[in-house]
């Protein structure tokens, strides 16, 4: 069964910072791109960032450009979110998503995701 499991979420003042993790089992990533979405109260799911599994290659949207890194550890399976600089804006669920190898923004090339987890950001 495949699972991908976000943790790290929680309530943080603006200005600080929060490192997401996405633990994957049940199949092997490692020709897949991995994705980063959020989903504030009301809004659309948006992209964030993208790592591909095989080299590395990142990708991050120009909201959180310079402020959030995307990251894996192949040994452990787990694909991370670092989060600087956070900003009340950036309250949203984040949702990790396994996806092909092509990297994409789009949240429907996406196959597999996690249940999300929450950040809120307090001004």
């Amino acid at each position: 069964q495949v699972q991908l499991v976000e943790s790290g979420g929680g309530l943080v003042q603006a200005g600080g910072s929060l490192r997401l993790s996405c633990a994957t089992s049940g199949r092997t990533f490692s020709s897949s791109t991995m994705g980063w979405f959020r989903q504030a109260p009301g809004k659309e799911r948006e992209f964030v960032a993208a790592i591909r599994w095989s080299g590395g290659s990142t990708y991050h949207a120009s909201s959180v450009k310079g402020r959030f890194t995307v990251s894996r550890d192949n040994a452990k399976n787990t694909v991370y979110l670092q989060m600087n600089s956070l900003k009340p804006e950036d309250t949203a669920v984040y949702y990790c998503a396994a996806g092909g190898p092509g990297v994409t923004t789009t949240s429907n090339q996406y196959d597999y995701w996690g249940q999300g987890t929450q950040v809120t950001v307090s001004s």
